[in-house]
């Protein structure tokens, strides 16, 4: 098999590399490959599954609040190709016949009489090739606009029928509690006004010990994932918008994207590819593994990484948004594992259990929810919420959630395995196998994530849940010793 790396290096003449009936374009420029070719990663589409099942898929989008009508799209360009690939196939048959003539011609006159057919078919064979790249383009655009699947047990319609799996914890009713707001404030711990002067609204300075609560909350949750063998990972936050399409971070055409452009294009470099912020951690956690082949007894691979979450959309001003519920960035440990269709239930299950773990350490009251069809992401198969209540708001609000996104992902971003299996048919012996020997022991991975903590979120219902009469908060054990001086009490 081809690896797609840096370090391999084409022949200088080497225009197109084909595998699989994928194109991958190699540029030779003073000894390194384009860097824009190197990065554009083809999805690897099931088109024949879409179109045998699509009114399956058309149900599902239906149910997800998608637009059904791409399927159909989809389907037409389909037959349009293979159409296409037909004429095709049969003018290449007939050029073929004809370069055959052109070798045993009789004369001169019979052999020019052939080279001008064998001209007219090179003619219309590329006329084919164009009208070729357009469909394909066309239906693979459509086609990425097709959400995942959906879990049989996941409930139907909107986020009120979200079924709620258990509640853990005893809610504070009592009146007279401070929302996180007003407790943070007093307590010198945030500033939202002079953010406003900075960087606009929805923005906000964490000080004194709201900076240090936060380094606690991130040192603890990293902490507990690497208790539970997750890999430590510091990710970047700006990433290819491809990569972040490629995750299913696409906004639905009736919706406002959430995701910042970022700008690199320049008088020097005009080519640059488009960059954006990541709204999420498990944007360029997916991206460590994109174009692997990974072994299936490497797997599940587990990594928890650190970075900041940046969303452009951030609510209404609603009063019940206000402080720090909903901003434009926020500090988030994130899981992420790759594992194999088989182990990717189970899994998901491991990481709602590690979440409530945490929560439950920390003496927050939560909720856990099976999410209804329209509340999923385009990614996600299944995924559970995490509600905390918050007492200052008197109402539960959402701190955590964790989705399988079985091969969606990967089909984007060309994350597969090796079966263990391979070894047992071929042989010990490390030999290079042709890709159609190996291709029927490989499959795509499934990929899952979770939020381990998004700080905000967390820090809101720490602070009401914890609140004393005079105003002070309690700081949960856990946390303590990451905080200078080890305090009991915020005060």
């Amino acid at each position: 098999m081809l690896r797609r790396c840096l370090s391999y290096r084409p022949p200088v003449n080497v225009k197109n590399i084909f595998q699989k009936g994928i194109t991958v374009r190699w540029v030779q420029t003073s000894g390194h490959i384009e860097d824009d070719a190197l990065h554009q990663i083809p999805p690897q589409l099931n088109y024949s599954h879409l179109v045998n099942n699509a009114d399956t898929i058309e149900q599902n989008m239906k149910l997800r609040k998608y637009d059904s009508d791409i399927v159909q799209k989809v389907k037409q360009l389909f037959g349009t190709r293979e159409s296409i690939m037909e004429k095709k196939q049969q003018l290449t048959k007939e050029r073929d016949e004809t370069n055959q003539l052109i070798r045993s011609a009789h004369n001169k006159e019979e052999r020019q009489q052939y080279i001008d057919r064998g001209r007219h078919y090179k003619e219309q064979l590329k006329l084919l090739d164009d009208k070729l790249a357009t469909v394909e383009s066309e239906m693979s655009a459509h086609a990425l606009l097709i959400p995942n699947d959906t879990h049989p047990e996941t409930p139907i319609g909107p986020e009120e029928n979200a079924k709620i799996l258990k509640i853990v914890g005893k809610q504070r009713m009592e009146e007279g509690l401070l929302d996180h707001l007003t407790l943070a404030e007093k307590l010198d711990l945030v500033d939202l006004g002079q953010a406003a002067k900075v960087s606009g609204s929805k923005f906000y300075y964490l000080k004194n010990n709201g900076a240090w609560l936060e380094m606690a909350l991130v040192q603890y949750a990293m902490q507990k994932a690497a208790e539970h063998g997750f890999s430590a990972v510091i990710t970047p936050d700006i990433v290819r918008a491809s990569i972040a399409y490629g995750c299913g971070f696409q906004p639905r055409k009736t919706e406002a994207s959430q995701i910042y452009d970022v700008t690199t294009a320049s008088i020097v470099n005009t080519s640059a590819p488009k960059m954006v912020l990541a709204g999420t951690a498990e944007i360029p956690l997916a991206g460590m593994f994109a174009e692997k082949m990974l072994k299936e007894e490497s797997l599940p691979q587990r990594v928890v990484g650190f970075g900041r979450a940046f969303r452009a959309e951030a609510g209404h001003g609603s009063a019940e948004e206000r402080g720090l519920y909903r901003v434009h960035q926020f500090s988030k440990v994130e899981l992420f594992v790759v594992a194999t269709p088989a182990q990717s239930d189970g899994v998901l299950e491991e990481l709602r259990k590690l979440q409530e773990d945490i929560f439950t350490e920390l003496g927050i009251c939560f909720r856990v929810l099976d999410m209804p069809t329209e509340e999923l992401g385009a990614s996600a198969y299944r995924k559970y919420d995490i509600e905390a209540w918050m007492p200052g708001r008197q109402a539960w609000g959402e701190i955590s959630s964790t989705s399988n996104c079985t091969d969606y992902q990967t089909r984007r971003l060309d994350i597969r395995y090796l079966s263990s299996q391979f070894k047992e048919q071929v042989g010990p012996k490390d030999v290079r196998v042709p890709w159609h020997v190996k291709e029927k022991w490989v499959d795509f991975c499934h990929t899952l994530n979770g939020t381990a903590v998004a700080v905000p979120r967390v820090m809101i219902a720490l602070l009401e849940t914890f609140q004393r009469q005079d105003g002070t908060v309690e700081v949960p054990e856990p946390l303590r010793k990451w905080i200078p001086g080890q305090p009991k009490i915020l005060s």
